[in-house]
C-alpha cells in the first residue's frame, strides 16, 4: 500500500478533521470533560464531514456548540427524529449545520456530523460530557478517554441502520491524519499521590503545597491511535462522603434540575465472612472468536488472548469449591459447550474440563452471544444453586440493547459477572449486562492480566455480599429527600456504592448538617455505616452532579428504540430534554444561518477515519448466517487502521508473538495438563486436585526444581498420607515464587490449607519446617492458619 502524506486517506481522500483538544477537570471521582474537534475544509467543494467514535457509556454528554468565524452557536437538544430533520433541511437549503447524537443501538457509540463546511473554512465543534470514575482495586482512579472503535458483529438486521455500519477509511499504521492534545487537572482534598498513564505525560506540576491540586499534559504529537488511560491515586479513597450541589437558576424549584441534588459515595467497611457452605453453579461464557488470537496489549511478545483465556479457565477450574455445579460455554458465530447441562465440581469432572480448556482455540468466528445466553438460561435451575454466570468478550455487537434486555429478563435467577477484554470492548455492553443482574464489569487493558481480574470476581461470587440495604436520612424539619438511583440489590467487599437523590422543600439559611446512614446486612446480622455532611449546596458550572443523576436514570429506562416500551420512551424523553442530558431517542443540533450566501450544489462527503485493533485475518472465516463486519477480511496493524497489506516490520512482530512462551509453545512436562505454555506458576496450577490437595510425583517434583526421591526422603511424616507433605510443598512454593500473583492462587490455597487441616491436623508444623529445609524459604507457619 502507498504511504501518503497530509491529512488524506489511503484513499487519498483529504480529511477535514485537523486535531482533537481535551480538556479535563477531575474533582474527587467526578471527571468534567470538554473535547474540541476541529475542521478546516482544504478542498475546492463543500463537503460533510461524518466522525464516529467510541465514548464510555457512563458519559452525560450536556452540551455541544460549533464555533464559526469566532462566533459561538450552542446547539438544542431535540428529539432526534426531529434533530435528523431539522439537519436535512438545513442541509438542503444551504445552511451550515451540526448534529451529535448516541447511535440506536448502543450507549457507547456517538456520531457528529458537520454539514455544508465551505471550502478553506474552519470550524471548532466541542461537546462537554460528566462521568463517574470506577474504583480499580488497588485504589485507583481509572478515566479512559477511547480511541478504538472495532467492528461490531451484527446480530440482527434492524441494526443494519447503526452509525457502526458506515465505512470508515483505511490508513496505514502511524498515519493518523489528526492529532490529540490533553491537560488535565485534578483536585482531591485527600491529596493526590501520583498519576500513571498507558501514554506518555508530561511530569505532574503540583500547583498547591498539600498536593490537592495538580496538573498533567499529554505529551506533544500523541496520534490518537490507542485508548488514553490515566490512573489516579489519592491518598484515601474509601472515605464515604455526601455532595449537594444547587439546583439551575430560573428552573421549578421541585423540578429535576431546579432542587438540589446530592450524591452519596460509600465504601462499606463489610468484613469478610465466608459463605457457610460452598454452592452456586458457576458458567463460565468464554469469547472464541477470531479476534482472541490477537494480542492483550501492544507490549512486546504480550501473551495472546486466547492463551490468557486458557489460563484464565484453569485458575477457575481449579478455584472453584467441591460440590458446586460447573459448566464452559465457548461462543463466535456458533457455540459450543463442555457438559450437555451443568455438572458437579468433582475430579473426574474437572479433569475432564481441564483437558478440553487445553486444546480451545479461537475458532468460532464472529461474535454471536445472544444463542448461548438464551440456552444458557432456559437450562433448568439446580436447587439451592444460584447460577453465577461469568461472561468473557473482546469482541462486539451491534445491537448491544438486545443482549442487555435479555440478561436483564433474566435477572432475578442469575448475576453475570463481564469482562471486556482489549481495547475496543464495549462498554455497553460488558457494564450493561453486569448493571442490570447485579454482577461487576471490568476491562482488561494494558498491561493488566485477565487472571487477575476473574480470580477477583470469583472471590464476590463465592464471599457473601450484603443485602436489605436501605439509606435514611436525619435532615432539618421541612427538608424532603427523594431518591434519583435506581434500587441497588448486591453490593460486594471492596466495592464502592454511589447514589444520587433530590433535596426539596425549605432549605435552611443558617449553617447546619444532615446526616445519611447506610444499613445493610450480611448472614442475618444488622450493620450500618453513617457519615455527617453540611448542608450548603455548592455552585456548579456544569452542574456534574444534577447531570450525572439524570444519566443514572436515563441508564435504568433506555434500552435503544426497539428494546425500550412507550412508556419508558416517555419518561427517557422528558428527563434527557430537562437535563440536557443525551440519549438515544435524543440529538444535539445547531444550525448556522448567518452564511454570506447558501451553499450551492451538491456535498461531498467525507467520513474520519478512526483506529481499531488487530483482527486476526481469519477472524470471520467460519460459515456464518450474519454477514460479518465491514473489514473483517482485511489485515489490521496492532492500535493503527486497517490497512490492506501490513508492513514487513509488523509482520514478523506477528510471528514472534506465536513463537513466545507465553502463548502456544508447548511445555516438555510429562503429564495430562499440557497445553497451558511454559509458565511454572500455572503448570503447578494444573496438577491440582480438585479437592485442594497435590499428588506425590516425578512432574511435581520437576516444577518444584528437584528430584521426587529427594523429596520424598525429606518427608518428616513418611506414614502419613505423602499428599499432605505435596501439598505445604507446593503451598510454600506459591509464596516464595508466586508473591506477585496471589491474587490468582488465593482461593485454590484457600481449597489447599483447608484439605490439610482436615487430612493433616497436628503435622501441618512439622511438615511446614521440612518443607522450608528443602526449599530453602523461610515461609511463616502462619499461611497455614497455625
Amino acid at each position: 500500500m502507498e504511504h501518503c502524506c497530509g491529512l488524506i486517506t489511503g484513499d487519498k481522500v483529504p480529511v477535514p478533521l485537523k486535531n482533537i483538544s481535551v480538556a479535563l477537570s477531575i474533582e474527587e471521582f467526578v471527571a468534567d470533560v470538554s473535547v474540541a474537534l476541529n475542521y478546516e475544509n482544504e478542498e475546492e467543494v463543500p463537503v460533510e464531514a461524518s466522525f464516529v467514535f467510541p465514548m464510555d457509556e457512563d458519559s452525560a454528554v450536556y452540551s455541544f456548540e460549533a464555533l464559526v468565524d469566532d462566533k459561538k452557536i450552542v446547539a438544542e437538544l431535540q428529539e432526534k427524529t426531529q434533530a435528523h430533520s431539522s439537519y436535512k433541511n438545513a442541509i438542503s437549503q444551504g445552511h451550515q449545520a451540526y448534529l451529535l447524537e448516541e447511535d440506536d443501538y448502543s450507549r457507547d457509540v456517538f456520531s457528529c456530523n458537520i454539514g455544508n463546511l465551505l471550502p478553506g473554512a474552519k470550524v471548532g465543534v466541542t461537546l462537554r460530557y460528566v462521568q463517574e470514575l470506577p474504583l480499580e482495586t488497588d485504589g485507583a482512579l481509572r478515566y479512559v478517554l477511547p480511541a478504538i472503535l472495532n467492528p461490531r458483529y451484527q446480530l440482527s438486521e434492524q441494526s443494519e441502520n447503526s452509525c457502526l455500519n458506515i465505512q470508515t477509511p483505511m490508513v496505514p499504521s502511524g498515519d493518523l491524519p489528526y492529532t490529540l492534545s490533553m491537560v488535565a487537572t485534578i483536585t482531591s482534598q485527600h491529596g493526590i499521590e501520583r498519576v500513571q498513564s498507558n501514554c506518555s505525560l508530561s511530569p505532574i506540576q503540583y500547583l498547591a503545597d498539600d498536593k490537592t491540586s495538580a496538573q498533567i499534559s499529554l505529551a506533544e504529537g500523541h496520534k490518537f491511535d490507542r485508548d488514553l488511560e490515566l490512573l489516579i491515586y489519592y491518598s484515601e479513597v474509601h472515605s464515604p462522603s455526601v455532595a449537594v450541589e444547587m439546583g439551575m437558576q430560573g428552573m421549578k424549584p421541585d423540578s429535576l434540575m431546579g432542587a438540589p441534588s446530592a450524591m452519596v459515595s460509600f465504601y462499606p467497611d463489610i468484613p469478610e465472612v465466608k459463605s457457610s457452605k460452598a454452592c452456586g453453579e458457576f458458567v463460565f461464557l468464554m469469547d472464541r472468536s477470531g479476534s482472541m488470537e490477537s494480542p492483550m496489549n501492544n507490549q512486546k511478545n504480550s501473551q495472546l488472548r486466547i492463551e490468557a483465556a486458557k489460563e484464565t479457565l484453569l485458575l477457575l477450574l481449579k478455584s472453584l469449591p467441591m460440590g458446586c455445579y460447573f459448566n464452559i460455554y465457548g461462543f463466535g458465530s456458533t457455540y459450543e459447550k463442555f457438559f450437555p447441562e451443568s455438572v458437579k465440581y468433582t475430579q473426574e469432572t474437572m479433569d475432564e474440563a481441564v483437558g478440553r480448556v487445553k486444546d480451545l482455540e479461537a475458532d468460532l468466528g464472529g461474535t454471536e452471544i445472544l444463542k448461548p445466553l438464551r440456552k444458557i438460561y432456559k437450562a433448568h435451575s439446580i436447587p439451592g444453586h444460584p447460577l453465577q454466570l461469568f461472561v468473557f468478550t473482546d469482541g462486539e455487537v451491534s445491537d448491544t440493547f438486545t443482549v442487555i434486555n435479555e440478561v436483564q429478563l433474566n435477572s432475578k435467577k442469575h448475576r453475570c459477572f463481564s469482562f471486556g477484554i482489549g481495547e475496543g470492548a464495549s462498554t455497553s455492553l460488558i457494564k450493561g449486562i453486569a448493571r442490570v443482574s447485579g454482577g461487576t464489569a471490568e476491562f482488561i487493558t494494558g498491561k493488566d492480566r485477565i487472571q487477575t481480574k476473574a480470580l477477583g470476581s470469583l472471590k464476590f461470587a463465592l464471599n457473601c455480599s450484603m443485602d436489605d440495604f436501605s439509606l435514611s436520612w436525619d435532615l432539618p424539619p421541612g427538608l424532603l429527600v427523594t431518591m434519583l438511583s435506581p434500587e441497588q440489590t448486591v453490593i460486594f467487599r471492596g466495592q464502592r456504592l454511589i447514589m444520587y437523590a433530590q433535596l426539596t422543600g425549605t432549605m435552611p439559611e443558617v449553617e447546619c448538617s444532615g446526616e445519611v446512614c447506610l444499613k445493610y446486612t450480611l448472614q442475618g446480622r444488622s450493620l450500618e455505616n453513617r457519615v455527617a455532611f453540611p448542608l450548603q449546596p455548592k455552585t456548579n458550572a456544569s452542574f456534574a452532579i444534577h447531570r450525572l443523576a439524570a444519566k443514572s436514570l436515563i441508564q435504568t429506562k433506555d434500552l435503544g428504540s426497539h428494546e425500550t416500551s412507550k412508556s419508558a420512551k416517555e419518561d427517557i424523553l422528558n428527563i434527557s430534554i430537562q437535563s440536557g442530558v443525551l440519549s438515544s431517542l435524543t440529538a444535539f443540533i445547531a444550525i448556522n444561518k448567518e452564511l454570506n450566501q447558501p451553499v450551492q450544489g451538491p456535498l461531498t462527503h467525507r467520513d474520519i477515519p478512526r483506529p481499531v485493533t488487530y483482527t486476526s485475518p481469519c477472524a470471520y472465516k467460519v460459515k456464518t448466517r450474519h454477514k460479518p463486519p465491514v473489514c473483517a477480511k482485511v489485515d489490521v496493524i496492532p492500535f493503527g487502521f486497517i490497512c490492506s497489506s501490513p508492513s514487513r516490520r509488523n509482520v514478523e512482530s506477528l510471528k514472534e508473538m506465536k513463537k513466545s512462551p507465553s502463548s502456544t509453545k508447548k511445555p516438555n512436562l510429562k503429564n495430562d495438563h499440557k497445553g497451558f505454555g511454559e509458565n511454572v506458576f500455572v503448570q503447578l496450577v494444573s496438577l491440582q486436585k480438585a479437592n485442594g490437595s497435590w499428588e506425590l510425583h516425578e512432574d511435581f517434583a520437576k516444577i518444584l526444581g528437584t528430584n521426587l526421591e529427594d523429596i520424598m526422603a525429606a518427608n518428616p511424616a513418611k506414614d502419613g498420607d505423602p499428599s499432605a507433605w505435596a501439598t505445604v510443598l507446593a503451598v510454600l512454593w506459591l509464596h516464595a515464587n508466586g508473591k506477585d500473583l496471589k491474587c490468582e492462587w488465593e482461593l485454590l490455597e484457600r481449597k489447599a490449607v483447608a484439605w490439610l487441616h482436615a487430612h493433616a491436623g497436628s503435622f501441618i508444623p512439622m511438615l511446614v519446617q521440612a518443607a522450608n529445609n528443602i526449599l530453602k524459604l523461610p515461609v511463616t507457619p502462619a499461611v497455614f492458619g497455625l
